[in-house]
């Protein structure tokens, strides 16, 4: 597979990538600080683990024309984050299946600068352009109040809750963006 030749989308700050095969090390990298995985529930960190979600996100690329991206600082090599919307079966209904779901992960030594928000307004306005505004869901773990401000200054608004259906799970608070 050929790499891409350079971002599909650019900010001030920040390169918004298609995921590659290349990426799965800068991908681990991105979610091997604890604090960057405090909100991820009880996510496994391995190859194994984000190879299989490099090919989830690279096969919604495929299917539905969207995904999220791999995000780099301006110029920069190194995996910041991986933000944007992509193709969800969440398997528990609640609006969270079969439907575009905004996600956003930035590298705790980046976060309070306005990243997570700059990403996700940047791949938002895109995928309106290419796919139309229509509902998009977003799931936040309870307590993550800062990924909470970001959705409601992308203009998702809180519909729902899931409950943990594991002991030692948090709660899942439900937001939508509707079209």
């Amino acid at each position: 597979m050929k790499a891409e030749a350079g971002p599909l989308l650019r900010t001030a700050r920040l390169d918004l990538w298609k995921p590659q095969a290349g990426d799965l090390d800068g991908l681990m990298a991105l979610i091997a600080a604890e604090e960057t995985r405090r909100y991820l529930g009880q996510r496994p960190v391995d190859t194994m683990n984000e190879g299989n979600r490099l090919l989830r996100n690279a096969g919604s690329w495929a299917l539905y024309g969207y995904g999220s991206f791999v995000v780099r600082l301006s110029g920069r090599p190194e995996v910041i984050g991986a933000c944007g919307v992509f193709h969800s079966w969440r398997g528990f209904g609640k609006g969270m299946d079969d439907t575009p779901e905004a996600g956003w992960i930035i590298h705790a030594d980046h976060c309070g600068k306005g990243l997570a928000g700059e990403a996700m307004r940047a791949a938002l306005a895109w995928f309106d352009a290419t796919h139309g505004r229509r509902r998009i869901a977003c799931m936040i773990e309870e307590g993550n109040t800062a990924s909470e401000r970001v959705a409601a200054s992308l203009g998702f608004a809180r519909y729902g809750r899931h409950a943990p259906e594991t002991e030692g799970e948090a709660a899942l608070m439900l937001f939508e963006r509707t079209g």
